[in-house]
């Protein structure tokens, strides 16, 4: 049956789904992010959940103390070399199906504070990211668009064939290496199985 007609019949009050889209529309209408922030991002995330923004409109309201009772992670602010190896531990400890959205310029990239010697050039160095937002910082509006957009993404998982999410597949880990303290960096930098720097081809 197509999408038409499936739109058909319910325009007519029937209404077709299969257990998989249930499943879904489930999933990302009751999100539980971990209530945790970094730097000045994380103050545009707790307005998001302030009666101006209402975040629990779109079924994220309950903000979780614990990882594990959390299924999303929301990295708001800039990620020190000191405070990445705790995030991938928080990370490590959340149950799948998880999600990440990096909020924000520093947690994409390192934003205005790039070229310090203790920031991390973005957290996607060391877990997968979902979502990205970008500003500096990022309006409670962006992260609300942010949401609905991991919603979308959510609906359209697979839960068999070749198209399976990502945490239905024995072969993808739920937990990354931590990184160690080094001398000057972390050890090691990023992980390569998650990360690779980008190339620049020179013309000679």
């Amino acid at each position: 049956m197509s999408d038409a007609e499936r739109e058909d019949l319910r325009r007519h009050g029937i209404l077709l789904t299969s257990l998989e889209e249930l499943y879904n529309w489930g999933r990302s209408n009751s999100i539980w992010p971990l209530q945790f922030g970094l730097a000045c991002c994380a103050i545009e995330m707790i307005a998001a959940a302030t009666a101006r923004f209402d975040i629990a409109r779109f079924g994220a309201e309950i903000f979780r103390p614990s990882p594990r009772q959390a299924d999303l992670m929301i990295v708001s602010g800039t990620v020190t070399k000191k405070m990445a190896p705790l995030v991938v531990r928080l990370w490590n400890q959340m149950p799948e199906p998880k999600y990440c959205i990096a909020m924000g310029a520093c947690a994409i990239s390192g934003g205005p504070f790039k070229q310090g010697y203790n920031v991390l050039k973005g957290i996607d160095r060391f877990i997968p990211v979902d979502i990205y937002i970008p500003g500096c910082p990022p309006r409670p509006e962006a992260l609300l668009h942010g949401l609905t957009q991991l919603q979308e993404k959510i609906k359209a998982e697979r839960l068999a064939g070749p198209d399976t999410a990502r945490h239905l597949r024995p072969e993808n880990p739920g937990e990354f290496p931590i990184p160690d303290y080094g001398a000057h960096d972390l050890q090691p930098p990023n992980n390569p199985a998650l990360f690779s720097p980008p190339s620049l081809p020179r013309k000679p």
